[in-house]
């Protein structure tokens, strides 16, 4: 069984505690640590690769910035963002998206969708 891996980046310092008494326990979890500081998240996922991270919601409404950046290094990670104090949570991921067409079967074909003047063939 493949553990999820979390990482636990959440403020207050209670929040996180509690969040971590929370998974602590699950066999199926595994904690890849904790983030006090909001400066330290991007390079701490970096290093340890977590499957979710556990950040702080400060804005109803809003995604926090942390999400943007991370997303798009980390395209296959989720983010679970808790506003306790408002009694809600976001959950955010990615979704990447492949796409593709029938271009004209020529040279020029080819040499057109390399230099982004392509025609697709309906």
């Amino acid at each position: 069984m493949q553990k999820v891996r979390v990482l636990v980046a959440n403020r207050p310092r209670l929040m996180r505690e509690l969040v971590l008494a929370t998974i602590a326990d699950q066999p199926d979890i595994e904690i890849m640590g904790e983030v006090g500081d909001d400066s330290e998240i991007i390079q701490i996922v970096t290093e340890c690769k977590p499957d979710f991270v556990v950040v702080a919601l400060d804005k109803a409404g809003q995604r926090p910035l942390v999400c943007d950046e991370l997303l798009q290094k980390h395209p296959h990670m989720k983010i679970l963002a808790l506003a306790p104090e408002r009694n809600s949570m976001v959950f955010f991921w990615s979704v990447v998206e492949i796409h593709s067409a029938s271009i004209e079967n020529s040279q020029e074909g080819i040499l057109n969708i390399l230099r982004g003047r392509g025609s697709l063939v309906a």
